[in-house]
């Protein structure tokens, strides 16, 4: 984590192959809320899963489920 950053978005495809032996997720940080929004649609354009939220100790928490996080990124849905 990057000094600064307030902002992480977890992600991953939502499901590997076999051989892989189960779903690789990794996490990258920001610095705003814009950033993780522009980097989290990418995410979902790719057709992979993701979540996002705020790191501690920063309040007031925010955390965005992978059931939000398309209308959370997206300004035309509302985001």
């Amino acid at each position: 984590m990057k000094q600064g950053d307030i902002w992480y978005v977890t992600f991953g495809p939502d499901k590997m192959g076999e051989a892989t032996g189960g779903t690789a997720r990794s996490t990258r940080t920001f610095k705003n809320e814009v950033d993780a929004k522009l980097f989290a649609m990418q995410i979902l354009a790719k057709g992979w899963s993701a979540n996002a939220g705020t790191l501690n100790p920063h309040q007031p928490k925010q955390v965005v489920g992978p059931s939000q996080i398309e209308r959370w990124a997206d300004p035309g849905l509302g985001g």
